[in-house]
């Protein structure tokens, strides 16, 4: 295989971030200086942004004529002020923590973990929570939604700490963990108490966790559901004080398949409380989204340059081949990348838990280092699965869609779709494993007779042509 795709290396030199000019008169000024030679930078653009934010402001006025009969809080947010902002590449800036109003103790934790700039997303939404505002965050996977929303709630935790703070709700179990990882990472200066509560796991337990009123808390709806219904009067109670609630992946959370699960949760929680919202497919969802908000949300969406849904870092091209023969030319292809570049870390999706754990057992057999990732295995496994891969004692990791959102693995040098996903937001989620926080990846789907279709659903999705790699399969 002589494509790029094969050339692919993971470059650690990508770290600092573009951010936005837009909200420079939200942030804390260090010197009188600083802010007149922001606001004369800002004067430069004010042209393009206007004629951005008149566009967006039609489109969301459109949405909400067709949801009128949805009441007050629909009228409302056609009103917020102020009106939804976009964010492109050409008005970013270096944007510092510290500039954003985030306290010494965070930024220097955060420089232990070698994070020095803000990106969009989170230059755009930090001031905002920290004034009190409630979120609703658009910003493509990659681009650091998870701290957005965690820096301002452990500043304001910091000020007056109790428990239960904050709820954070997520669709999967491997993404709960990875959020309280970085909560934990975060907030150890001040010894922050992080409880997860999802499926998996002892229920007596986790009830136990709870009624200790750890500071953060963050679930999947399904688990706390059980367990708020289990124990109304007691576990129920626990969430009445909190300051935020929080919804990643908030588009999946509200698509309907929660419902009966988020009901009992509402109920537990306080309707004087702030609410943020992020994920990176959220827009089409937005009047939805925005009546689970109980004031008028900030609305952020980071569209990027010419409005891809994925990032420019990331290299995408599909291979065509006959359905009989697909897992043939999935090992080929596989183990040439591999070959050639013998430290990369590979993340295969399947269809089906079955297919998913077939061809794990062929690749292991095949002597390749592989583990599997799907929701019919022990949660345990899943962990260790994911550790061993992040660590990169694991080449290849097969999964599900389990694994297609919010998964933080830098390392992820090249995705490969052995199916195209029905829907094409799933594959933005899945190929934005790779080419995360500004470094350079690889996406490779294959293509039956069967997929044609499906494959320009995702081109017009994600606006743009994928290439095609030739491949040859030598018998």
């Amino acid at each position: 295989m002589t494509s790029k795709v094969c050339d692919a290396i993971l470059s650690d030199d990508e770290e600092d971030e573009l951010v936005m000019d837009e909200e420079e008169e939200e942030k804390p000024s260090t010197s009188e200086k600083k802010k007149v030679k922001k606001e004369e930078e800002e004067d430069s653009e004010d042209v393009d942004d206007e004629d951005e934010e008149e566009e967006d402001v039609d489109d969301e006025e459109e949405e909400e004529e067709d949801s009128e009969d949805e009441g007050q809080e629909g009228d409302e947010f056609k009103t917020n002020d102020p009106q939804p902002v976009q964010i492109s590449e050409d008005n970013m800036t270096t944007r510092k923590f510290s500039e954003l109003g985030v306290s010494s103790w965070i930024t220097q934790q955060l420089q232990t973990m070698h994070i020095k700039t803000a990106t969009p997303v989170q230059a755009a939404c930090i001031p905002r929570i920290l004034d009190g505002s409630d979120i609703l965050g658009c910003a493509r996977t990659g681009t650091g939604k998870t701290l957005a929303f965690a820096i301002p709630i452990l500043q304001k935790l910091s000020i007056d700490p109790y428990g239960i703070y904050a709820l954070i709700l997520t669709p999967t179990r491997e993404l709960a963990f990875q959020i309280a990882d970085q909560f934990t990472a975060v907030g150890k200066p001040i010894t922050l108490k992080c409880s997860v509560i999802v499926g998996g796991r002892s229920l007596i337990h986790q009830a136990r966790e709870l009624s200790e009123r750890p500071h953060i808390v963050v679930a999947t709806p399904g688990r706390l559901a059980d367990l708020i219904e289990s124990d109304p009067e007691i576990i129920a109670k626990v969430f009445k004080k909190i300051q935020f609630f929080v919804l990643d992946e908030a588009d999946r959370m509200l698509e309907g398949q929660y419902n009966d699960q988020l009901k009992p949760i509402f109920q537990s929680i306080p309707e004087k409380r702030q609410t943020l919202l992020l994920s990176a497919t959220i827009t089409q969802n937005i009047n939805t989204l925005h009546k689970v908000s109980t004031r008028k949300p900030y609305f952020f969406e980071d569209k990027g340059k010419d409005d891809e849904t994925t990032v420019d870092r990331l290299e995408q091209k599909f291979v065509v081949c006959p359905v009989a023969v697909k897992d043939a030319y999935l090992v080929y292809v596989v183990k040439n990348y591999s070959e050639k570049n013998p430290k990369s870390s590979v993340m295969i999706f399947a269809q089906t838990c079955r297919e998913c754990q077939a061809l794990a057992y062929m690749f292991e057999g095949l002597g390749f280092r592989v583990g599997s990732l799907h929701s019919q295995i022990p949660q345990k496994q899943r962990l260790a699965a994911l550790s061993a891969f992040r660590s990169k004692t694991l080449q290849v990791i097969i999964c599900t869609d389990v694994a297609s959102r919010g998964l933080d693995i830098p390392h992820v040098d090249l995705v490969v779709n052995h199916n195209i996903p029905q829907c094409p937001k799933t594959y933005i989620h899945r190929v934005g494993r790779s080419a995360r926080a500004g470094r350079f990846g690889s996406a490779l789907s294959f293509v039956t007779q069967y997929d044609v279709e499906l494959l320009q659903a995702v081109e017009k999705t994600i606006g743009k042509k994928l290439d095609e790699l030739k491949v040859i399969l030598e018998l």
